[in-house]
């Protein structure tokens, strides 16, 4: 009970941000008692730190307890099917360290020998403060090695992931707990812990990369589902099926890999789908077929979630600039006019915050999470202080 009283106000203060032990017992109906005997033993372990006076007010100056950043540590790992991103992020989740590694398709073996040297460098960064790292998040798509013929990837390279443990393989390499979860629900997880979703009760959530993905969140929970793929828009069909025709799927249009072969077989520089160039000539052109064809695909996966799910909210995210995701939503919208919404109510949508770190941002969340929150299964919201253990 303890343990999770003090969990109770840590998360008070990491949602509300720095408070006094009055307005702590307050938002946690803890005793102002007990409260001041838990923030002085978490100053004492660290994780706490009493800020300066404030005064200027009637009576004794109140004191301000804030998260110490140095209080503890956390590692994102996002293995992509372009490359790996790799985050240290400290107790308050700035990112003290990014490491980076782009490639065509992962190689296992190579992959995990340059996560494990970036492991060696991420304590090696935090020398002593090295004791407080508290896991490992690995944000990872549940079949790396699917939809090869897309990707153009041989069969045999694309076969060598389906053997492959990732948790049983990054935990050979340290005695950190690893914790795994699907590379979008993890940019969800980003999104809803330290982006707009804070103030969302539920919402679809769409991160465009190579392959568009999706995560769900329903009454502030992130809903995984029964094989943690819920939210999988990429996967929804593009038009009927019948005999001897197989639907296309979102993600053959609406993927930044469609982008970047537009560019290729024009003969232009396919990196450009992240960065200004996109909107610049000559990749304009193409970006504005791309948009007109993605924002399609994007407004049929949100009316089929708006009619199951009755959400109310869509946060939109990706891996480009700000400039090409504001095109993106707008075009959505414009696709959305198009759709009947009789006997439903159209979703609000909403610009993602985080961007390109979503993935291994929220992978870093989980260890921090699952060691400090008062329920690491839920990733709780500002609208009220968790109810604390009387005990």
């Amino acid at each position: 009970m303890r343990q999770y009283n003090e969990r109770v106000v840590l998360q008070a203060i990491r949602l509300h941000g720095e408070l006094p032990k009055a307005d702590l017992a307050r938002l946690t109906h803890l005793s102002t008692q007990t409260v001041s005997l838990i923030v002085n033993r978490l100053i004492e372990d660290g994780l706490l730190l009493k800020l300066d006076p404030l005064r200027g007010r009637i009576g004794q100056p109140s004191v301000p307890i804030a998260l110490n950043p140095d209080g503890a540590y956390s590692l994102g790992v996002k293995i992509g099917r372009r490359g790996m991103d790799v985050l240290l992020i400290d107790f308050i989740g700035t990112v003290r360290e990014r490491w980076a590694m782009d490639y065509e398709f992962p190689d296992p073996d190579t992959l995990f020998d340059a996560l494990q040297q970036i492991l060696r460098a991420a304590e090696a960064r935090l020398g002593d403060g090295a004791g407080r790292l508290s896991g490992i998040g690995v944000a990872a798509p549940l079949s790396i090695g699917g939809w090869q013929s897309l990707l153009g990837v041989p069969p045999a390279q694309a076969r060598a992931w389906q053997e492959v443990d990732l948790s049983a393989r990054i935990a050979l390499m340290t005695d950190l707990p690893v914790h795994l979860i699907k590379d979008t629900a993890a940019a969800c997880v980003a999104e809803l812990v330290a982006g707009r979703g804070r103030s969302m009760k539920s919402f679809l959530y769409l991160f465009v990369d190579t392959f568009i993905g999706g995560g769900l969140v329903i009454d502030s929970h992130l809903y995984a589902g029964a094989q943690g793929n819920a939210g999988a828009v990429g996967s929804m069909p593009l038009s009927l099926a019948g005999p001897g025709n197989t639907p296309g799927q979102v993600l053959s249009a609406a993927s930044l890999l469609g982008l970047q072969r537009l560019y290729e077989a024009a003969g232009l520089d396919g990196l450009a789908a992240t960065d200004e160039r996109a909107l610049e000539p000559p990749w304009a052109v193409h970006t504005r077929v791309w948009l007109r064809h993605a924002s399609q695909a994007m407004a049929l996966s949100i009316v089929n979630a708006a009619c199951l799910l009755d959400i109310s909210d869509v946060i939109i995210d990706g891996v480009f600039t700000r400039d090409l995701l504001s095109r993106v939503i707008a075009h959505v919208e414009e696709a959305l006019d198009s759709h009947s919404w009789e006997g439903v109510q159209r979703p609000s949508i909403r610009g993602g915050t985080i961007g390109s770190d979503a993935r291994a941002l929220g992978g870093a969340l989980l260890p921090l999470y699952a060691s400090f929150a008062p329920d690491p299964e839920v990733f709780l919201k500002t609208g009220a202080a968790p109810t604390p253990n009387p005990a």
